[in-house]
């Protein structure tokens, strides 16, 4: 029977448990893109704009947006949605810097604009919803501050809400600026926002364009979504006790409300991209925590394990947070096996084989990102020549799998907040507890072969 465990089971368990985990999240998403990327072409090809343009509100939440709300507005202003059919409330939620004064030049710059300043409290969320009492028109579509929308970006987004009048919410596609990626002096710099412009196009126009085919999107983008005006006023609102209410308005819209929730892959929104490693780890913790505080906020009983076939939701957060300690569990384990009998060669061999298998998935998803941006020559040129940032997406990930791991444990031992300690900072604390553990052992030992000396004195 050892014999047979040895040259059978334990081997076929360890195979299997390598194979099915990709299986599930890589391929099968994968080959549903190609389907996504042909229903695609064939769905959307003859869509034309709307004869009759209906009048949407834009909502910017402005925070600190001195910088960079000047430019948001150009893009809206150089947006071919026409001026007389688009009303624009930035909304600001308590800035301490200039951004009124940046409110003001725009308003002489781009006269043409419609737009409104309104003070709501703290918090992006009560931003929104103040935007949603004072809102009229068919269509609310809400952006970003710190980011610019591509010219046709509106006029795609209401023209897909228009012929399909089932889908009630729709989020767009967001890039980060490859000319803001490119003036980053240092290889190690430019290669890190690299990795996150490949990332942000494979989500979102291969990853999310195949979760909208199947109706299993897990969340809108914050960034810059749409909605029907006289829907989401059926909704409870955006939540003001998570940092995820994007996530949180993504469920109220599938369970409370039973709406068709979409991605318009051609309307993209441009922000900038990570600064640097810090910014990436506080960024994805905080992303992560958002989604474990929008499942403790939402009834229990919507979220059954058993559903996990058919629901996304409860899919997604068994594979980000239920499935995570298991997973470096077994990532540790590996170790172990190579001492219990396995082979380090068939243990490393069988990591590389892995390895290899994320990296033709992730051209996979290459080749359907660079089919969805043909209507965008200069961006989909630049995303061409990023094929070492694609092979190297597979450890990008692995990294950020760890720091999403990070973020879950944090959850557990501190405040709900968008400011979070970065990685240096972290580290800092970390080595601060082990010096003064060693500190403590040193002591410790020090006083032990003291009492041990003094009763060798003693004894003499």
């Amino acid at each position: 029977m050892n014999e047979f465990m040895t040259n059978f089971i334990n081997p076929f368990f360890y195979w299997v448990a390598w194979i099915i985990i990709p299986i599930i999240v890589e391929v099968i998403p994968s080959i549903g893109s190609f389907f996504s990327l042909l229903v695609h072409r064939n769905k959307h090809k003859n869509d034309e704009d709307p004869i009759v343009w209906p009048d949407i509100v834009l909502v910017i939440p402005v925070y600190n947006s001195e910088k960079s709300l000047e430019q948001c507005l150009r893009s809206v202003h150089e947006s071919d949605y026409p001026n007389e059919h688009m009303e624009i409330y930035i909304v600001n939620n308590k800035s301490s810097d200039s951004s009124f004064d940046a409110f003001v030049r725009a308003q002489k710059e781009f006269g043409e604009l419609r737009m409104s300043w309104l003070n709501s409290g703290q918090g992006k969320s009560r931003a929104l919803n103040l935007a949603i009492y004072n809102s009229h028109g068919k269509y609310m579509i809400n952006i970003d501050s710190d980011g610019t929308l591509e010219k046709s970006a509106l006029t795609r987004m209401v023209r897909h809400m228009e012929n399909e009048p089932d889908v009630s919410c729709l989020t767009g596609s967001i890039l980060t600026r490859p000319d803001e990626i490119e003036k980053v002096k240092t290889f190690k710099g430019r290669l890190l926002r690299r990795l996150e412009f490949c990332e942000y196009a494979q989500a979102f126009l291969a990853g999310r364009n195949y979760a909208s085919e199947k109706g299993r999107m897990y969340t809108l983008s914050g960034a810059f979504s749409a909605f029907r005006l006289d829907t989401i006023r059926k909704s409870h609102l955006y939540n003001t006790e998570t940092i995820s209410e994007d996530t949180e308005i993504t469920f109220q819209m599938r369970y409370l409300l039973n709406q068709k929730v979409g991605i318009c892959v051609d309307a993209l929104y441009f922000t900038d991209p990570i600064e640097d490693v810090n910014k990436l780890y506080t960024q994805r913790q905080r992303w992560q925590r958002g989604s474990l505080e929008v499942a403790r906020l939402y009834p229990q009983s919507k979220l059954k394990p058993w559903r996990f076939s058919r629901d996304v939701n409860i899919r997604t957060l068994l594979f980000d947070h239920t499935f995570a300690f298991p997973r470096m569990i077994w990532y540790l384990a590996l170790i172990y096996l190579m001492t219990n009998g396995y082979s380090s060669v068939v243990v490393i061999t069988s990591l590389v084989a892995i390895f290899l298998f994320y990296i033709l998935c992730g051209f996979l998803y290459f080749h359907i990102a660079c089919y969805l941006l043909k209507p965008f020559p200069e961006i989909r040129k630049y995303y061409r020549k990023q094929r070492l940032a694609v092979a190297l997406l597979p450890f990008y990930n692995f990294v950020v799998f760890f720091i999403r791991l990070a973020g879950i444990i944090n959850s557990m031992n501190t405040k709900s907040s968008w400011k979070t300690d970065t990685l240096t900072r972290e580290m800092d604390k970390f080595m601060t507890t082990l010096r003064s553990c060693f500190r403590g052992l040193s002591n410790g030992i020090k006083r032990f072969r003291n009492s041990i000396n003094y009763e060798d004195r003693y004894n003499e």
